[in-house]
């Protein structure tokens, strides 16, 4: 019954390769006595072997088979035959050539061929003078054991090879594109039990069609004719769909999470000057964060413009007395040229100071956020990346506090499947209060570190603001903080773009 109900399944080449698979026959014999392409009959044995009719062994061989001048050579004759040829009616090297239509390479390995076979002797004049030996009339008529081999089938198998076949082989091989030698798996199929059970049905004369045709149902012939059921059991090859990178399923998401919780996304250039990545944030201009080994500098162009002359002076005036913010400033004198070099920015947060600037009254209080790519010079490492994502976030409102910050921070960890979180005293140039964020990993129960956040000093918000206004302030790295939802445990891997991680990695879901 089993056997019945496989056979009306069988497709045409399943139909064609069954009577012909012997025990260890191969793939390309078993197309060759089927008629089929090898890919078509590889289909075939395939849909079998799922249907549990055929066992396939691999074995690997060594197999040879006729270079672009051994086809030649097997057609044509080789390059010493025609020679041989050619020295009966010539003598002079140049005619032998001529006559026997060879070039250069081909008549220096001639000489040395029928050298070895005592079949020539060469005499030194102006030019060589080949004469023929008794040995070389000889073989005039006698087939070269080269020739021999050149005339069997091809691929063979190296272990196959007779003594004197092995002598032929050694003496092609070396020479210039005759013999090419691959290692190959060779599948040998064998029937199974139910597959030979299968192989005597399918000898039946019983035909079965394969698709129903529009002409066949206008002119009836579909009557009274049995058609090849259809297998909705078989294996088929998956499909890989289309889909975004998980990174940046994950950025998407996140951003989400913060326009869901009522934050504006905050946008702007990778390229930024130094005032708007260090100055604007009261980093001092000879902290080691600006260094060239923290930071990528453009070179060209080299320097870019400052905003307006009012609140440059301002932050100037921080930098060097503190100007009306109750600080004393970093106490030295601070150069507008050093502010107009152009850096690939280190932080986000260059967003944030962008924004303060261009906060209206009515703009306040807010909430803004952005995510995006920043650059440092680190030295690549499982934990660290030249390039990676931040996630930054500014609260500007008078009645803002430290406690409001923690609450922001958590419930976004909380939905980015961190229950989880903690803080500890930091020092940053642009906050008072600091602190360093840690979650707990959910599966290690340990605490690791995603970075920093606090509150803008007066120093930051004042000259660029215009007024001292409480602005919570965060921005922690983006990249660690996936890493444990896709079970990565080295962050270069986030971006390897290996075909097979994107293929199988999860979609992101938080």
């Amino acid at each position: 019954m089993e056997v019945e109900k496989t056979l009306s399944k069988l497709h045409t080449f399943e139909r064609k390769v069954l009577p012909n698979i012997k025990d260890g026959i191969s793939l390309f014999e078993l197309a060759e006595k089927s008629m089929l392409k090898e890919i078509e009959a590889t289909r075939a044995i395939q849909w079998l072997y799922n249907k549990k009719a055929v066992e396939i062994k691999e074995e690997v061989k060594e197999l040879i088979s006729l270079d672009e001048n051994g086809l030649l050579y097997a057609k044509k004759g080789l390059p010493e035959r025609r020679f041989l040829q050619a020295a009966i009616n010539n003598s002079k090297i140049s005619d032998i050539k001529k006559a026997a239509e060879l070039g250069d390479d081909e008549i220096n390995i001639c000489i040395g061929a029928l050298k070895k076979k005592a079949a020539i002797n060469i005499d030194k004049k102006d030019e060589l003078i080949i004469t023929l030996t008794e040995n070389g009339k000889k073989l005039l008529n006698k087939e070269f054991l080269e020739e021999t081999f050149l005339k069997k089938k091809f691929p063979l198998e190296t272990k196959s090879l007779s003594p004197e076949e092995k002598f032929s082989f050694d003496n092609l091989i070396s020479r210039k594109k005759i013999l090419k030698k691959d290692v190959k798996k060779i599948k040998n199929i064998c029937l199974t039990a139910f597959g030979r059970d299968l192989s005597k049905k399918s000898n039946t004369k019983k035909e079965y069609i394969d698709r129903l045709t529009p002409k066949m149902l206008k002119d009836g012939s579909w009557k009274n004719k049995e058609f090849r059921a259809y297998d909705v059991t078989i294996n088929v090859p998956k499909i890989n769909r289309g889909k975004r990178h998980f990174v940046s399923q994950s950025i998407e998401s996140a951003k989400r999470i913060w326009l869901d919780m009522g934050f504006k996304e905050m946008t702007g250039d990778m390229i930024q000057t130094s005032f708007w990545n260090f100055d604007a944030l009261f980093t001092a201009q000879d902290h080691p964060v600006r260094d060239l080994q923290d930071t990528f500098y453009i070179q060209k162009p080299k320097k870019g413009t400052l905003p307006e002359k009012d609140v440059v002076d301002k932050v100037k005036r921080t930098h060097e007395y503190g100007w009306t913010t109750n600080s004393k400033g970093w106490k030295y004198n601070w150069n507008e040229e050093e502010s107009k070099k152009i850096v690939l920015r280190t932080h986000t947060t260059c967003l944030s100071a962008q924004t303060l600037f261009n906060l209206k009254k009515e703009d306040v209080p807010g909430k803004f956020f952005a995510l995006g790519k920043c650059f440092r010079n680190e030295t690549l490492d499982w934990s660290h990346l030249f390039e990676f994502n931040q996630t930054e976030g500014i609260v500007v409102d008078e009645n803002a506090n430290f406690r409001h910050l923690l609450g922001y921070l958590k419930a976004f960890f909380k939905k980015m499947g961190y229950e989880k979180a903690r803080f500890r005293p930091a020092y940053f140039p642009y906050t008072e209060f600091s602190i360093e964020i840690d979650v707990l990993h959910p599966v290690h129960n340990t605490w690791f570190e995603l970075g920093g956040a606090g509150i803008f000093r007066p120093e930051v918000v004042k000259p660029i603001l215009g007024i001292d206004i409480p602005v919570l302030a965060w921005g922690p790295g983006f990249d660690r903080m996936i890493l444990e939802f896709y079970k990565i445990n080295d962050i270069r891997e986030l971006y390897k773009n290996d075909l097979k991680q994107l293929r199988e990695i999860k979609d992101w879901t938080r």
